[in-house]
């Protein structure tokens, strides 16, 4: 059983601990690259479905329109896209389109707390899962999945508990409020990491 000290908790404690500047911008622009990936590819896919949409004159079952549809097709079938390497099958999906400086710092502390780093998780929003399928999200091969307020997403069929660990086929699951709501809630930040301390298998230090 992994053992956490109580310096690694500084998320914890009401006077936020901020990251050095220079790791925090490192952290940050990881995540910024593949948030404008991920809008690149977003904006392309519409931009495909929007010339589908356009096209009226399906005159020959050969013609432009199949062949635009299996480029739609095909665009569809993309993996979803994570932001952070995603090393140790982590995925933490936040109802925030996008985390701001606070939330990121929290999430650090947090992750470093469980004995992760950022390296190891990857993190997806609910708007990049919006119209993606069941299937695509598994085909991620996530092993733990920590889910942060409300998902546009079939995710949600599961009717789990709110900080209660559940068990999905060879996934784990924890579902908790939205990181913005926990940010400025202390009770909250409790009940996540007693959550956590579960599902990492930690145990606090004595020393």
């Amino acid at each position: 059983m992994q053992q956490v000290k109580i310096q690694d908790l500084s998320f914890l404690e009401e006077d936020e601990i901020f990251l050095l500047p220079e790791d925090a911008h490192q952290i940050r622009s990881q995540f910024v690259s593949s948030n404008e990936e991920n809008s690149l590819i977003s904006s392309e896919r519409e931009e495909q479905k929007e010339k589908i949409t356009n096209f009226n004159n399906p005159e020959s079952e050969g013609g432009p329109q199949k062949e635009a549809e299996e480029v739609i097709q095909e665009a569809v079938q993309e993996p979803i896209l994570l932001q952070g390497n995603f090393t140790k099958g982590i995925l933490i999906v936040h109802e925030e389109e996008k985390l701001n400086a606070e939330i990121m710092d929290m999430l650090v502390k947090m992750i470093t707390a469980c004995g992760h780093s950022m390296n190891e998780v990857g993190l997806v929003s609910s708007l990049t899962l919006e119209n993606r399928s069941m299937e695509e999200f598994q085909a991620l091969n996530a092993h733990v999945v920590i889910k942060f307020g409300r998902i546009k997403h079939p995710i949600n069929q599961f009717s789990f508990g709110t900080y209660e660990i559940q068990s999905e086929g060879e996934t784990e699951y924890l579902f908790a409020d939205a990181l913005s709501s926990i940010a400025e809630d202390k009770s909250l930040k409790r009940k996540l990491w007693s959550a956590l301390q579960l599902l990492f298998n930690l145990s606090p230090s004595n020393s």
